[in-house]
């Protein structure tokens, strides 16, 4: 799929550690969140991930093809099958996709998270971030 990208559109562009796999994203991100869960503790080797999440249709694949791990019956984890770099998490209703915000050329350009899912795995040492709403699991089983 290939999104049109209109004139004065913001573009954000990232990829996998060896460049096999490049991607582009247009516009601000729908959310950024931060995940304490044990999972996303694994694929990282970090204490939590962080995303920003795009619809398909404002996401382009540039070159490469990731490779997927099936960690639960939710979604897909996507990586580079050449440098092990975590790239995505591609829920099962396919409409959005979550990017790992670390492999963005310049991920410090996106708005801070919006909120903190897991935080119950997350780690004692690190102090919650001021300002960001906190899940112990996730936002749906607050309702």
């Amino acid at each position: 799929m290939t999104s049109t990208i209109l004139p004065g559109a913001t573009v954000f562009q990232g990829g996998c550690l060896c460049g096999a796999v490049r991607y582009r994203v247009t516009g601000l991100p729908t959310k950024v969140n931060i995940c304490h869960c044990g999972q996303c503790q694994r694929q990282t080797g970090a204490p939590f991930a962080a995303f920003a999440a795009y619809p398909l249709d404002r996401f382009d694949l540039l070159s490469g093809q990731p490779a997927g791990y099936r960690a639960s019956d939710l979604a897909v984890r996507e990586f580079c099958a050449a440098c092990g770099s975590t790239l995505f998490w591609r829920a099962d209703d396919g409409v959005v996709l979550d990017i790992f915000l670390g492999g963005f050329d310049n991920p410090a350009a996106f708005p801070p998270p919006d909120y903190a899912l897991w935080t119950r795995h997350r780690l004692p040492w690190l102090p919650p971030l001021p300002g960001v709403h906190h899940y112990p699991e996730t936002r749906l089983s607050q309702k």
